[in-house]
């Protein structure tokens, strides 16, 4: 079974950063997709995405700010949040995608608000 625990959110200033971490475990970061979403009033989307082979991908709102990692040796995905503007607020949410059938896992969201 797998379970994703998130943490590293709260309340930051504009300007300021965030990092948040996926702890995985029951599947392989390795061979997995893993990404993040934002869920704010009334919209959901993905914030960025990585693929094992494949591109990085990242909404257009935060390219250049937000960098997304895997890090294998705790099984993890990162997300650097720099240069965080009020806007990025919302409850964000962990994903990992096992590429061999396509399940997918979400983490139970972690808040993030950032103040001007």
């Amino acid at each position: 079974q797998v379970h994703l625990v998130e943490s590293g959110g709260g309340l930051v200033q504009a300007g300021g950063s965030l990092r948040l971490s996926c702890a995985a475990s029951g599947i392989d970061m390795k061979i997995s997709s893993a990404g993040w979403d934002r869920q704010t009033p009334g919209k959901r989307e993905m914030v960025a995405r990585a693929t094992p082979g494949g591109p990085t991908e990242y909404a257009d709102s935060v390219k250049g700010r937000f960098t997304i990692s895997r890090v294998f040796a705790r099984n993890s995905v990162d997300l650097q949040m720099d240069s965080l503007k009020p806007e990025d607020s919302g409850v964000y949410y962990c994903s990992v995608r096992r590429l061999s059938d396509g399940s997918t896992t979400w983490g139970q969201g972690i808040q993030v608000t950032v103040v001007s």
